[in-house]
C-alpha cells in the first residue's frame, strides 16, 4: 500500500486517537481514516446515483428530498 503523510488539526488528532485508544473501534488511525474514506466513496456513489436517477425523469422527489425520506424512516 502506499504510504502518505498527512497533516492534522489539534481536534481531528484527538478525535481519531480517542476513536483509536479510548473507544478502540480501530487498531491504528490508518485503519480508521481508510475507513473514513471508503465511507465517504460510498456517499459519492449513493449521491451520484440518486443524481442520475432524479434526472431519469422517473423520480419526481429531489435527492434532498429523498435524503429527508429516507432519515424519517430511520426515526
Amino acid at each position: 500500500m502506499p504510504r502518505q503523510s498527512i497533516t492534522l488539526t489539534k481536534h481531528n488528532d484527538a478525535w481519531l486517537k480517542t476513536h483509536v485508544e479510548d473507544i478502540q473501534d480501530y487498531s491504528n488511525k490508518s485503519e480508521l481514516i481508510n475507513d473514513l474514506i471508503r465511507s465517504a466513496r460510498r456517499a459519492e456513489a449513493i449521491n451520484r446515483k440518486l443524481e442520475l436517477a432524479e434526472k431519469s425523469g422517473l423520480v419526481k422527489q429531489s435527492a434532498a428530498d429523498m435524503l429527508e425520506e429516507f432519515k424519517s424512516e430511520l426515526l
